[in-house]
């Protein structure tokens, strides 16, 4: 029989912990994107999420003897502080199995809002290793598991959002924008704006190296992702749920992904709007909305989008900054050669004419050539083209460094460093989850007749290290350090033929 979702939404349980949020105009938005921009402020529950409707509304549907044996629940943190909240209402014990990357602030506030209810286990590096972990301990224990997305009393939970938004706005919606991690919030959403408006357009938002259900959705059947991208770790999923797919395949109309420079981007616009700081999975409805309108040139329509949560690290905050104006096409970042003689570079300051320098880097290497890395403020996505072409102009060579993961990231804190005692070098980008002894397990591997001849590594206060590696590794070796990369089990990127390291650091 199937779930009449409608129903269990109207007779959902959340109100014992959660709180009508507001639905707030967002008027900077509203007059750059030239369409009415409506927030959901879930980021206001007092967990700072959403999270909390959709565990409350489980345990409480859940039989007294159930609640007497205890839960157990795997999450990233929103849904486990949901759960710790829960339990504590209903003077039940909780076990919360989180990965080991899941930020420490999220950790202590499931601690926080549990107290003596809830047992925190952390395990694995993405929710699945947690999830398969606490599948292990459910069983063992005798706990019953409060799914994060994947249960019809979830779900349900989570479409109260919508419940609310059609009763604080009576006017025609034209979209509601929702971020997509295993499809619980989209699901309870979808299903009761299908069923009161159905003229009003359902789409998902994911970042694009944690795309799970836009893969899914394409393939029409389920798609596990090998790896999934861990900035916005409130989405990191790497298999969407079986009932929030089979809600999915009816209820969203699209899906939209955006990449972690339009994350940071949309955190910025909502401070500007509301001064408040969402979390990077809290951020992706909006950065999604953004992507849409201008993708489909939309003008005179209502949208709302869902700020889901607002759990951020604090260190974080100087990576979002750093990013931002990148995401919002308000910095390009470029290489220029000129000559390296008198008057060149007061040329090249003179092209740059009143526009905002952001970022200028330069230092002598070659007694022919100077090469130049500068960040130039820009107003739209079109301007780093436009620029390039003026130096080109004027015979400088340009490289637009702008889209440049490898520049973004690491040459801008390291230009000026070249070295003729660096033989055989191969350049390496890595990621790995950040926990500790994580770059200490990348060092040990490494054969110790290999040398480190570059190595820039900086904590960005995000959940996932960057280092940038230099490592001479002699001709006849090449095929066993390509055993080691594939050993080492990093996301890794070859950067050795990059234009933008040959200039600053060959």
């Amino acid at each position: 029989m199937a779930t009449n979702y409608l129903k269990k939404i109207i007779s959902a349980r959340v109100y014992d912990v959660a709180r009508e949020t507001e639905l707030q105009v967002a008027p900077e938005l509203t007059k750059r994107l030239g369409n009415q921009v409506l927030l959901k402020r879930e980021d206001n529950q007092p967990v700072f999420s959403f999270k909390l409707r959709g565990a409350y509304n489980k345990m409480a549907h859940l039989p007294p003897e159930a609640l007497k044996r205890g839960v157990i629940a795997a999450s990233a943190g929103n849904h486990a502080q949901g759960v710790a909240l829960a339990a504590a209402k209903m003077k039940c014990k909780a076990v919360i199995v989180m990965p080991l990357t899941t930020p420490s602030l999220k950790i202590n506030a499931v601690k926080a809002r549990g107290g003596s209810w809830v047992e925190v286990i952390l395990h694995g590096e993405s929710y699945s290793d947690a999830f398969k972990y606490s599948e292990l301990l459910e069983k063992k224990r005798g706990l019953t598991f409060v799914h994060p997305f994947d249960d019809p009393d979830v779900i349900a939970g989570q479409g109260t959002i919508a419940l609310e938004i059609f009763q604080q706005y009576q006017e025609p919606i034209d979209a509601i924008f929702v971020a997509i991690g295993g499809g619980g919030l989209i699901a309870g959403i979808g299903e009761y704006v299908k069923a009161v408006s159905p003229k009003t357009k359902v789409i998902g938002v994911q970042s694009v190296d944690s795309d799970a259900m836009r893969r899914s959705l394409e393939a029409n059947k389920r798609i596990e992702m090998k790896d999934v991208g861990l900035f916005s770790d409130g989405t990191a999923v790497k298999l969407v749920g079986k009932e929030t797919f089979r809600i999915c395949k009816r209820v969203v109309d699209d899906i939209i992904t955006v990449d972690t420079d339009e994350i940071c981007a949309a955190i910025n616009d909502v401070f500007t709007d509301t001064r408040s700081i969402l979390e990077p999975a809290g951020a992706l409805a909006i950065a999604g909305m953004k992507k849409y309108v201008d993708k489909h040139r939309l003008k005179k329509k209502t949208l709302v989008a869902i700020a889901c949560g607002a759990n951020m690290n604090f260190s974080r905050l100087r990576f979002v900054a750093e990013r931002a104006d990148v995401g919002e096409f308000r910095e390009a970042v470029f290489a220029v050669t000129i000559p390296e003689e008198r008057g060149s570079f007061r040329r090249f300051c003179e092209l740059l004419g009143n526009r905002n320098i952001t970022e200028f880097n330069y230092r002598i290497a070659d007694q022919s050539e100077a090469h130049i890395f500068v960040g130039i403020g820009t107003q739209k996505a079109s301007d780093s083209s436009t620029i390039a072409k003026h130096f080109h102009k004027a015979k400088f060579a340009t490289i637009d460094l702008t889209h440049d993961e490898l520049a973004k990231s690491h040459l801008r804190h390291m230009v000026g460093g070249r070295s003729t005692l660096a033989q055989d070098e191969l350049l390496y980008r890595f990621e790995f989850p950040e926990r500790p002894g994580a770059l200490m397990k990348f060092l040990t591997s490494m054969a110790p007749n290999w040398n480190i001849s570059l190595f820039h590594y900086r904590n960005h206060g995000a959940d996932y290290g960057r280092i940038l590696v230099g490592i001479q590794v002699p001709k006849n070796e090449q095929k066993k350090f390509q055993n080691f990369l594939a050993s080492l089990g990093y996301p890794h990127w070859n950067e050795t033929d990059n234009p933008a390291y040959r200039l600053f650091l060959k």
